[in-house]
This record gives structure tokens, C-alpha cells and sequence, in this order.
């Protein structure tokens, strides 16, 4: 009897952990930086790999750290909403450029439009470590005082940014230093 009531059993825990996981969304892979300081980078900008920036250069101000590629099928997806996003000028757009070829790159945003205040370069892949990107798009909301308050793995859609992104920005912003 044992030998027929062990399978069961151990076939309705296992169902019950894939009905579990199939109501998961995959978008929302949680991040160990959230509400923790922003990883420090000081990176080449891709437009003039003479100048760094840092993060650094961005406190006291509202920021998004998008990770992007030339070769991202997924990132071709979303950057027309970080076109208009830019266009709204609601929030200063920092581009990582992940493990891509600077000449792609630069004929990307040149091809696609550029909705980034500034991109800097990730050729090897440190920094996109540093900040635990699993893959592109990833993009990260940053407060004022430097504090990872929002992770986005995916493509930002326009319901993303209506619903969540200026939603967001406004009440950082709203915030005092």
C-alpha cells in the first residue's frame, strides 16, 4: 500500500510547486541591490571614449540605468518607448552599452534614434556583474542619494512607463536629497 501512496504524494508536491512556478512572472526576478546602493562604475561614454562617466556624476538627481545591445532583439523592442520617454525629458536615461561592438553600437542609435543622455560601455561585462544583470534589457531606477529603488528585467513597454516608471521618478523626485 505504502509503494502506491508515496508517488502520489510525491507527485502532488511536485505538481503543486509547477503550479507555483507557472503563476510566477518571469519579469520580476527580484534584485539583491534593491533599496541598497548602486554599484560604483566609472565607465568610457560610447560617443566620446575619452571621458568617463561615473555614478557618481549623477547624485542628487533621479536617473535610469538602462542596459542595452546592438545584437538585442529585445532591446530593438523597447527602444522606441525609450524614444519617447527621452522626448518627455521626465528623467535623465543612462545607457550601458553590454558586451557589444562600440561601431554597432554608435550605427544604433544613429539607425534607431538615441533616447539616452548619456551611454557608456560594458565590453567585458564588469559592470553588467556588478549590477547582477542576467541578460538585456535590464533597466534599474536610481534615487537621488544613489539607491537601486527599481528593477525591470524585459523590455519597458508603454504600460511600464505609464504605469510604473513616472510614477516612480515623480515621487523620487518629490523626495528631498
Amino acid at each position: 500500500m505504502l509503494k502506491y501512496i508515496l508517488p502520489l504524494i510525491l507527485f502532488i508536491i511536485m505538481a503543486i510547486f509547477l503550479a507555483i512556478g507557472l503563476n510566477l512572472n518571469p519579469s520580476e526576478i527580484p534584485s539583491p541591490l534593491l533599496n541598497k546602493p548602486a554599484p560604483v562604475f566609472s565607465a568610457p561614454k560610447l560617443q566620446a571614449p575619452s571621458e568617463k562617466l561615473a555614478n557618481a556624476d549623477l547624485k542628487g538627481q533621479v536617473w535610469l540605468f538602462n542596459v542595452w545591445a546592438s545584437w538585442c532583439v529585445s532591446c530593438r523592442e523597447e527602444h522606441p518607448v525609450l524614444n519617447e520617454l527621452a522626448r518627455q525629458k521626465a528623467v535623465t536615461i543612462v545607457g550601458l552599452n553590454y558586451k557589444d561592438d562600440p561601431a554597432a553600437a554608435k550605427n544604433w542609435l544613429d539607425t534607431l534614434g538615441n533616447p539616452y543622455n548619456v551611454s557608456i560601455m560594458d565590453q567585458d561585462g564588469r559592470i553588467g556583474i556588478d549590477w547582477g544583470v542576467y541578460g538585456v534589457p535590464e533597466t534599474f531606477v536610481i534615487d537621488k542619494k544613489g539607491l537601486v529603488r527599481y528593477k525591470h528585467t524585459g523590455p519597458v513597454t508603454p504600460i511600464d512607463v505609464q504605469q510604473t516608471f513616472l510614477p516612480l521618478i515623480a515621487q523620487l523626485q518629490a523626495e528631498l536629497s
